[in-house]
């Protein structure tokens, strides 16, 4: 597997909102992501942003540019991403605390990990753990 160098993320969820704005608020608000970068176009309308929590970065868009990947998009639904927190539970409060729509509260899992589940203004769900995918074995 090749590796990325220098503490950067190999992957990152890419997702397109309707109101990418609104998504940023509530990611950076509730779900305790920051901002690295928020790029506008002419029309105002959030055309690429980048957000991080932990060494994971998610990216984002408005739906509706016209950009090859908007097209690509077309219809997709909603998606889910997990991202690896270390305090659930007080990440949890926090999302509460923000008004986050919360599909499953923290819960103990099976597998070794504390996780909760959320949904976001349009309606991709978002899981937040302890559980570190591939770190076992």
């Amino acid at each position: 597997m090749a590796g990325t160098g220098g503490g950067r993320p190999g992957i990152s969820p890419t997702l397109l909102y309707t109101d990418a704005k609104a998504a940023v608020e509530q990611l950076t608000n509730a779900f305790g992501f920051t901002a690295l970068a928020v790029y506008e176009g002419d029309d105002g309308k959030v055309v690429h942003a980048e957000l991080a929590q932990g060494d994971g970065v998610v990216m984002l868009g408005s739906r509706g540019t016209g950009s090859a990947f908007d097209r690509a998009m077309k219809g997709a639904g909603p998606a889910g991403v997990y991202v690896v927190v270390d305090e659930v539970d007080a990440h949890h409060r926090r999302a509460v605390e923000h008004g986050a729509d919360i599909l499953m509260p923290p819960t103990d899992q099976d597998y070794g990990g504390r996780d909760y589940m959320a949904r976001d203004l349009e309606g991709n769900v978002w899981s937040f753990g302890t559980y570190v995918p591939g770190a076992a074995g």
